[in-house]
């Protein structure tokens, strides 16, 4: 075939040609070429890599024996083939038959299927066009019968198992192998190939997690860009949040969910929001819309049908819909009015919103094929926001908007939607988004925007970050308006002035007065690191088939249920994906450290030391698993990219998590912990923790006898079978100077993503803790009390890894300290609160002053902090800790340091009245020196 390539492969043995090829003028970038498989989730099995890139799995199971496995769950799902016989032709329940009946077939629609093939002689189509083989392996057939399937849906006309599209032409696009595997390469060559033959539809019922495989995404946006519409599978990976694949998950692909036939979302079906916008960011509604994947009938491999269930098998479905509806369109007209935006436009207004799953389950609803249809007809070119409404009062469809109202203080609440114009592939943003109040109330709300300069191709995105004004902090009701946005795009053909449209997307927000400090969570999103870039290793170590942490670790992902029980417990929990040094402590009474892998700005532990020790912030930190000999052992050898893949960190990053309690005395240790335990009757599952080993006194710590199941502590459990074991503490309560700490060792107690047992009930008594001291006695037993403190040597404490390039990974090293628009509007672009100048708060473009009364550094100031030994004699307990008193506090033993708030103004005081009296005393020897003036110098001489 002789077609134009833009890419080429080459095999090298030396790297550093890389970097010759690279330097090459024409040369855009150099990419590894990813191998792809459908095999097994994530392409791991038993904790080994196989071969290919990482690919979420797929049903291949006959109707009779059918289920389909939540891949990131803890069972299997078994449906049994009692609603086949109940339920008629997935063709049927869209109402396809009426359009057959106005003669709409799918006829010259040009539709390519990119899967494992298809025979040339099979019944089943009437119209083959073109099959071509993109693999390694010499044949055309499919030998395994997932691409037959989805043909068969898209476009069969066998009776028992009609397709939408009989007479659609069929284009087979050959890119797996009978071992279900593939290369980004061959992808790139396929795409290329579409491209070049003028495809109008395409489907990929295929996904993955890395929407950082650059040539592969970019080439997707080619796709689209030259109006093809593509059609892919949101990913198997439910009932889990934060499990969107790739490519399903960008903005101009029809990202496609799965539900039953009684409308209930399918376990399996993988669940929203988007990932790639964490953390300053907040991620974007996906699926778009949701079709019947649950025992659906398709074409076998060469005569007859069979039923498949997953979002692969929702896939054609919405792609037989949308080859069906192009049909609708005159032949002639088609690419003028048909594109990737203006068809999702027809799907989701015309989708039907089911009353029970929110929109990160089911994005716009049920897919229409006839409301579609209605719009399609009419059609104009023009721009609009998908969700169009944003309704805190509409519960289950907004959440988690509709679970926690605004209030006055708050961090920016951040709702993300889609721009699709469907005016042309470019488009522009004539000025910036207008908010239109409803009411008077409408001007509490304070929105700042930040959106697409360029919306290309077709897609831009539009972000509302939403606070409510310092003189609504009593208001309590509902405010409503509408967001507008102008956009514009390039003449058509024929066409002499440029198209423009307006959008509007309607709000509707319920408001509350502001809540009281010690019912406001802060929960730090900053200092996460996930999947993809780097290998970011799983949390629970017992879990074989999925080790990378990819789901994003958010509130709203992978920590939803948390989110709503803390809703449940009356706690307003907010989201920092920003530095520490970037929100006011006063305002809230407990910050939430989960899981986290970053490092930490010393800024950022200076300023959390005062917080908690002068500003009575509680804190609260569930740790993960870190032991060097684990990871080391955890690496593997990629045969396709010709790299090692090698973890970046453990669960956690201990080593930066200890430096950041240094301070209070506290620091995690290297040990693996397994094992069940229990408080009191209160039963829990310790899951691949770490343990504590350094702890003031005073403190209350508990432990528990568990297995270290670590590379070194395995064979210290060999050297100490048939002895009792030791007690591991795991968790930590103390209070310091006026706030309170908390410390765990393990979250996937916290996180849904493989919970064995959840431990709610202990993060409500921790929160009751720190929040507003308020000690359970299940807690706080005298046994638990520290009589002296835990402490090991430093040279006993997890040490980073020397071989890993940490800055590719993190936001804190080698980056700028600076507070980004997740942040209160006051401290954006600057490093925040206490690092920059006094006075009035910066003021944005666009934006009117706010003025808080109290200026930027009213929390405190780090910079008058006395150092220790300006404030007390040290003192050196019996283990040679060098630690610092308490003023008025003795119960716990820790590194701190005084309040400051006090300092300078008693220094300007004490400094006045010295002054003061001096000038007195100055003033008594003149008078005395007028009244003698002469005698007095005789005498004195």
């Amino acid at each position: 075939m002789d077609y134009a390539t833009d890419f080429g492969v080459l095999a090298i043995q030396k790297e550093s040609v890389i970097g010759e090829i690279e330097g090459l003028e024409m040369v855009k970038d150099v990419n590894l070429d990813f191998s792809y498989t459908k095999r097994d989730l994530l392409g791991f099995v038993d904790g080994e890599k196989r071969p290919g890139k990482m690919f979420t799995s797929m049903s291949f199971s006959e109707a009779g024996e059918s289920y389909a496995v939540a891949q990131t769950s803890n069972s299997s799902i078994h449906w049994g083939r009692q609603l086949l016989g109940q339920k008629s032709q997935v063709t049927s329940l869209f109402g396809a038959d009426v359009l057959w009946s106005k003669g709409f077939t799918g006829h010259k629609v040009k539709m390519a299927i990119f899967d494992t093939g298809i025979r040339a002689d099979h019944p089943h189509f009437r119209n083959i066009k073109e099959r071509t083989n993109w693999t390694n392996e010499d044949t055309l057939n499919d030998n395994l019968g997932h691409g037959t399937f989805v043909a068969g849906v898209i476009a069969g006309q066998d009776a028992e198992c009609l397709g939408f599209a009989p007479d659609a032409e069929i284009y087979a696009f050959r890119v797996f192998t009978d071992a279900q595997v593939s290369y980004t390469s061959w992808f790139l060559d396929a795409f290329n190939y579409a491209i070049a033959t003028n495809m109008d539809v395409l489907n990929l019922s295929i996904g993955g997690p890395d929407y950082l495989d650059l040539p592969f995404v970019e080439k997707v946006w080619e796709i689209t860009a030259n109006n093809i519409i593509m059609v892919s599978a949101i990913g198997n990976d439910g009932p889990l949040y934060g499990t969107l694949n790739n490519p399903a998950d960008q903005c101009d692909v029809i990202g496609v969910g799965g539900i039953d036939y009684s409308d209930h979302i399918a376990p399996f079906s993988s669940r929203g929001m988007s990932t790639w916008e964490i953390p300053h960011g907040y991620g974007r509604v996906k699926p778009d819309v949701v079709a019947y994947g649950r025992e659906i009938m398709g074409s076998k491999i060469s005569t007859g049908c069979k039923s498949l269930s997953g979002t692969s098998v929702a896939s054609p479905v919405v792609a037989g819909v949308v080859c069906l509806l192009v049909s609708v369109i005159p032949e002639s007209a088609r690419k003028d009015i048909l594109n990737p935006a203006s068809m999702k436009q027809a799907l989701v207004e015309g989708a039907a919103k089911l009353s029970g799953p929110n929109m990160y389950e089911q994005g716009a609803g049920r897919v229409d094929l006839l409301e579609s249809y209605e719009i399609l007809k009419g059609y104009h070119p023009r721009a609009s926001i998908f969700p169009s409404v944003l309704d805190f009062t509409d519960c289950p469809y907004s959440w988690p908007f509709c679970r926690q109202p605004l209030y006055a203080g708050a961090m920016p609440v951040m709702f993300n939607a889609t721009i699709l114009n469907g005016m042309g592939a470019i488009g522009y943003i004539e000025s910036p988004p207008t908010w239109h109040p409803a009411e008077e109330e409408g001007n509490l709300l304070s929105i700042h925007f930040t959106y697409s300069e360029v919306i290309w191709p077709w897609t831009g995105y539009l972000a509302l970050h939403m606070q409510i004004k310092e003189e609504g902090v009593q208001f309590s009701g509902e405010i409503e308006g509408n967001v507008t946005l102008r956009v514009f795009s390039p003449p058509s053909s024929g066409e002499k002035s440029p198209r423009s449209s307006t959008c509007v997307l309607q709000l509707k927000l319920k408001v509350v007065p502001t809540p009281p400090r010690h019912k406001r969570v802060l929960w730090d999103q900053f200092h996460n690191i996930k999947y993809p870039p780097g290998y970011i290793p799983r949390d629970s170590l017992d879990v074989r088939n999925d080790i990378l942490d990819w789901h994003g670790d958010h509130l709203h992902t992978n920590f939803h249920i948390m989110f709503n029980m803390l809703r449940d417990a009356g706690y307003y929990v907010e989201t920092l994906g920003s530095p520490f040094t970037c929100f006011d402590a006063r305002q809230y009474g407990t910050l939430l450290l989960v899981d986290l892998e970053d490092e930490y700005f010393q800024e950022e532990i200076e300023k959390l030391r005062d917080d908690v020790i002068s500003t009575g912030l509680g804190l609260v930190v569930f740790a993960e698993w870190y032991n060097m000999d684990t990871m080391v052992k955890m690496r593997f050898f990629d045969d396709n990219t010709r790299s090692w893949w090698t973890p970046v960190t453990g669960g956690a990053n201990i080593p930066a998590l200890n430096d950041l309690l240094a301070p209070f005395g506290i620091a995690f240790g290297d040990k693996i912990l397994n094992g069940d335990f229990s408080i009191d009757g209160e039963q829990s599952r310790y899951a691949s923790g770490t343990d504590i080993v350094r702890f003031p006194r005073g403190g209350y710590t508990h432990g528990f006898p568990f297995l270290d199941s670590s590379e070194s502590g395995a064979t210290q459990n060999v050297l100490t079978s048939g002895t009792a074991k030791a007690d591991s503490s795991i968790l930590g309560l103390v209070e310091v100077g006026q706030g309170r700490i908390a410390v765990y060792g393990d979250s996937n107690c916290l996180d849904s993503s493989h919970m064995v047992t959840n431990c709610y009930w202990l993060l409500k008594k921790i929160l009751d803790f720190t929040s507003r001291n308020v000690k359970d006695p299940l807690l706080f037993p005298v046994s638990s009390k520290n009589d002296a403190a835990l402490f090991v040597d430093d040279n006993q404490l997890p040490t980073r890894r020397t071989d890993v390039n940490f800055s590719s990974y993190s936001a804190v090293v080698g980056k700028d300290l600076i507070c980004r628009s997740d942040s209160r509007f006051e401290v954006w672009g600057t490093k925040g609160y206490n690092l920059h100048v006094r006075g009035r708060n910066r003021r944005l473009p666009g934006y009117p002053l706010i003025d808080l009364g109290r200026g930027l550094n009213s929390t405190f100031d780090t910079s008058n902090l006395k150092s220790p030994k300006d404030t007390q004699k040290n003192k050196v307990d019996s283990l040679g800790i060098r630690t610092w008193g308490m003023l008025s506090r003795d119960e716990a033993d820790v590194p701190v340091l005084v309040a400051s708030h006090w300092l300078l103004p008693a220094a300007v005081a004490i400094t006045g009245l010295v002054l003061l009296s001096l000038w007195h005393i100055r003033q008594r020897r003149r008078r005395r020196r007028r009244r003698g003036s002469g005698s007095g110098r005789l005498g004195n001489l």
